[in-house]
């Protein structure tokens, strides 16, 4: 069989074009069937493409929850580097939080099946954990080079494990409260934690 044979859709259905669409009809089988019961070849028969053609969007069904994440690191990484030196390391990650994580107003629904997927989903832990590690570096990098110190320090590290807390707690909030906005949520969190670490500082009399 030919590519062009393989990739060809289903009679009646519109063709697959694009990674988001992929990822949509597999949100779909994962919402009915669960993630555990969906294969790969569940999903390219539902997105009306090939095997073949389901691995140039995606290297496995795991990533599908991670959407292009390699690219937003990649993106993320600039933004960082594009800061000026004399900018609050807080406020810096503060904004670096926020625009990562910005999701257009019509795709929201579709990210929080993906969030969903991500944060409960057991057979996505081991590789949610790699992802993880991926997004702690890019921010230990940023971190390392403003305070002066070597990207495995304790202190790097300890601003990207922060950072990505506030994230996941901010997700957490966001999936339990169908109102709340994403970006205050990120915004919240980290200036709670400026407020806390400055009032450990300057407690009181």
């Amino acid at each position: 069989m030919t590519e062009k044979a393989e990739a060809a859709p289903r009679a009646g259905r519109k063709p697959i074009t694009s990674r988001a669409e992929v990822e949509h009809a597999a949100f779909d089988l994962f919402a009915s069937r669960g993630f555990d019961h969906t294969t790969i070849d569940d999903i390219a028969k539902a997105a009306g493409i090939g095997r073949r053609t389901f691995f140039r969007y995606f290297p496995s069904k795991n990533d599908i929850a991670w959407g292009d994440f390699d690219s937003q690191l990649a993106r993320m990484r600039e933004q960082l580097a594009s800061y000026p030196p004399d900018r609050p390391l807080l406020a810096v990650i503060r904004e670096a939080l926020v625009e990562f994580n910005r999701v257009d107003p019509d795709e929201a629904p579709w990210h929080r099946r993906r969030m969903e997927l991500i944060l409960n989903t057991p057979a996505l832990q081991a590789h949610s954990t790699l992802r993880y590690a991926d997004w702690r570096h890019v921010i230990a990098e940023f971190a390392a080079k403003r305070l002066g110190v070597e990207v495995a320090s304790l202190a790097a590290q300890t601003v990207a494990y922060t950072a990505l807390g506030i994230a996941l707690a901010a997700y957490e909030q966001w999936l339990g409260d169908p109102d709340a906005d994403l970006g205050e949520l990120l915004t919240s969190g980290t200036d709670a934690l400026s407020d806390a670490l400055l009032g450990a500082r300057n407690p009181q009399p």
